[in-house]
């Protein structure tokens, strides 16, 4: 049975926890636009082994006896419950972290032992369902927990109309009113005092709504709880709408797959699909896993993904994400990607992962209301107490007063007022195409005011084409290529990619290399027949003719990158590539400099390659960097103003760690994205300009709602001592306040 929900709202005393340690499922990359899940091999380097980078935020994996338990919730209103039930289950004994995304409804206990009857029960007790995501139970209808606010304003409705009539019943019926509407509430609270969260709202309205019984203000009780319930259904309103974007992510996924084996099709569940399985999906169904195309060229509609309007049309041995549309034929696939580790999956993992992640702002308002709410408390019995026992007035006005500064006091609309814009900011930017791992990043985000950008696959398309080959000795063209395509066999730099694609392109015999060796930022090398060959930066090679290096100083200004081919230190040849400027990145960096942000080019491109990229985007640039030389170059850039560092190679990441905040391109390497606090998923510089100004507005809206949420409470606080408030116009404040910074924060989901 579906346990009635329950709605802690606020005042919750409990930090926020660190992701949890996950047994059997922890995608470990996003990698959207490949759509697959890739481990760099380590690369073997003369100059030594690279150091590995770490990732953001990480929490160190517990004892190999540890597991993790997960369920689904449902019954959730806002923020704060998720925090009540983190904080009742963290007590149970055995349970080493608890941890609640209120966007996707997950519950996630890492224990020591089998703690699944504990938690069960715990959450039970709190007024919540737990339920299993392999089957998780159908919505329940709204009906049934409309009853009980159809029948307690149908009560006040009969009193307010009986007391015309004989105000003595229509009195009785204001204290029954009271005593239906209070129930409800006075469980929830005393739920919430046995798990350890005594200082709710619910709290509060149970003393204030029992005083004003107490006090013979029946009618005025009774409509105080009214206004509460109301104000109940608008937050619940309210999470769901800021989840909607989540539950729309996870419908992506369809139940089952058509698999095909043996000439036969057969339906079966997503878990049983395995790499290597080969999959059928008729037009206008939707990927179950991430595939690699099979057969025939075919259109694929991935708006819901990348935000790309327009179909995307994908060749035979191309990637498509889990959750893209086949548009105008049936095709068949071979699955790439482990259950629970498609693309929608790995979104899903961030969205959940940036929870975690608050901002300062947040952590800031959840700290003031742990003191904040005794405090009201405290005041409240103060004002009680302290007038009449001084002879300044009787004792049921300032009781009165009192309990209606409890309900003034409640910090509700503060609460949820910082939560409700970010996760509201979060949609927006992900429904824009940018993914952003939780409110502290986003709030980074807009106080960015330079932006540092890595060049090649970042401002350029990263597919660089060999442009020209120079010999310097006795070979020709096609001889130096072959002996350059094997050096760079297997090799994962654009550039190494670029000289095998041509020689293949060429039908060139390309012939075996054994120990192949990264030289650190410079090159590679590998022995071919027993001769050491190399390909090197001309920075490190020393012994060039002057004929050329003249060459070289012209392919570069005409903005070629230059490496020279070396057999046992003697040079052979050149060979010149050019990469394409993106499309979009004159009109991004034009937006960005309209937001007043800095662009700097950081590249290990030769100083007059970098230039001729700079001039046409009419940013600066500094060039000839290693990976360490641009680490140094993030951090004093980052000395003079919060700076941002966008790349989306294994070099970028130190860089972007370095930075004030990372941002990754979508179609960038897996150790990118991970150390990344943010991905431009369809790798798109356009989304980057709106995604700080989208930025910007969330922290304006914060600011907005902060100064609602504490002004109206200032307000009201001075007409309650002054005794122009009662008790319904304090929750109507209250509830008014909550539904102000809930509207304002919302309108952040219409952005565009």
């Amino acid at each position: 049975m579906h346990a009635p929900s329950s709605s802690c709202r606020c005042g919750v005393s409990h930090s926020a926890l660190q992701p949890c340690t996950r047994a059997a499922h922890r995608p470990h990359a996003l990698n959207i636009a490949a759509a697959t899940l890739t481990v760099a091999e380590p690369d073997r380097c003369c100059a030594g082994d690279e150091t590995a980078v770490p990732v953001a935020d990480a929490e160190p994996d517990g004892p190999a006896s540890s597991t993790a338990l997960t369920w689904g919730i449902r019954g959730m209103d806002c923020p704060a419950c998720a925090r009540s039930i983190e904080t009742a289950v963290r007590q149970l004994p055995q349970v080493r972290a608890a941890r609640v995304m209120f966007a996707s409804e997950k519950l996630v206990v890492e224990s020591d032992s089998d703690v699944s009857r504990a938690v069960e029960q715990a959450v039970k007790r709190l007024g919540f369902t737990l339920h299993g995501h392999e089957a998780p139970p159908p919505t329940p209808s709204r009906w049934p927990s409309q009853v009980g606010l159809l029948l307690l304003a149908l009560l006040i409705a009969s009193g307010w109309l009986l007391g015309r009539v004989t105000p003595l019943w229509g009195d009785r019926l204001f204290v029954l009113a009271t005593l239906v509407g209070l129930a409800p509430v006075a469980r929830s609270a005393w739920r919430l005092i046995r798990s350890g969260t005594p200082f709710s709202i619910e709290t509060l309205m149970t003393v204030a709504a029992a005083g004003a019984l107490v006090l013979g203000a029946h009618a005025e009780a009774a409509m105080v709880l009214l206004l509460f319930q109301m104000g109940e259904r608008l937050e619940r309103y309210a999470a769901t709408r800021a989840r909607r974007g989540v539950t729309a992510l996870m419908a992506l996924r369809p139940a089952t797959a058509t698999r095909l084996r043996d000439r036969r099709r057969e339906q079966v569940a997503l878990e049983a699909l395995r790499p290597g399985d080969v999959i059928e999906v008729a037009a206008g169904d939707r990927l179950p896993a991430d595939g690699q195309l099979l057969n025939v060229s075919a259109s694929f509609d991935e708006s819901a993904l990348t935000g790309e309007a327009l179909p995307v049309l994908r060749e035979p041995g191309e990637a498509v994400m889990a959750g893209a549309t086949s548009v105008d034929r049936r095709v068949t696939l071979t699955v790439l990607s482990q259950p629970g580790e498609s693309a929608i999956d790995r979104i899903l993992h961030l969205i959940e992962e940036a929870e975690s992640h608050r901002a300062p702002v947040e952590r800031f308002i959840d700290r003031f209301s742990r003191i904040y709410t005794p405090a009201i408390m405290l005041l409240a019995l103060l004002v009680m107490v302290l007038p009449p026992l001084l002879g300044a007035g009787a004792w049921s006005a300032w009781i009165y007063k009192g309990l209606t500064l409890l309900l003034i006091g409640c910090p509700c609309a503060l609460v949820i007022s910082t939560p409700a814009a970010i996760t509201s900011g979060l949609a927006a930017a992900a429904r824009q195409g940018a993914l952003i791992k939780g409110g502290a990043a986003l709030e980074t985000l807009s106080r960015i005011e330079a932006i540092a950008f890595d060049k090649t696959g970042t401002l350029t398309v990263g597919k660089p084409q060999v442009t020209q080959i120079v010999p310097l000795a006795e070979r020709d063209d096609n001889g130096l290529l072959r002996m350059a395509a094997a050096v760079e066999q297997g090799a994962r730099h654009p550039l190494a990619q670029a000289i095998v694609a041509e020689a293949q392109q060429r039908q060139l015999a390309i012939p075996d290399a054994h120990e192949q060796q990264t030289l650190a930022g410079s090159g590679i090398c590998a022995r071919i027949d027993g001769v050491m060959w190399q390909l090197r930066a001309p920075r490190d090679v020393t012994d060039l003719t002057p004929e050329a290096q003249q060459h070289i100083a012209q392919l570069e200004a005409e903005g070629n990158s230059v490496v020279i081919l070396l057999q046992n230190q003697q040079a052979e040849g050149i060979i010149a590539l050019r990469d394409r400027l993106r499309d979009e990145a004159a009109n991004a960096l034009q937006a960005l400099r309209a937001l007043g942000i800095r662009s700097i080019m950081l590249t290990g491109d030769n100083p007059r390659a970098a230039a001729a990229i700079a001039g046409q985007l009419a940013m600066d640039y500094r060039a000839s960097l290693l990976p360490g030389d641009k680490v140094q170059a993030v951090r004093e850039l980052r000395h003079r103003q919060p700076l941002a560092m966008v790349g989306d190679g294994i070099n970028d990441a130190p860089a972007m760690k370095a930075a004030d905040i990372g941002i990754a391109m979508g179609s960038g390497t897996d150790v990118a994205l991970e150390a990344a606090d943010a991905a431009l998923s369809h790798s798109n510089l356009t989304i980057l300009p709106h995604s700080i100004a989208l930025a910007r507005r969330t922290r304006a809206v914060i600011r907005q709602n902060i100064a609602i949420a504490l002004g109206l409470k200032g307000l009201f606080l001075i007409t309650t001592l002054l005794g122009f408030t009662g008790l319904w116009l304090a929750v109507l404040a209250d509830s008014g306040a909550t539904a102000l910074v809930t509207a304002n924060a919302l309108r952040l989901l219409r952005q565009r």
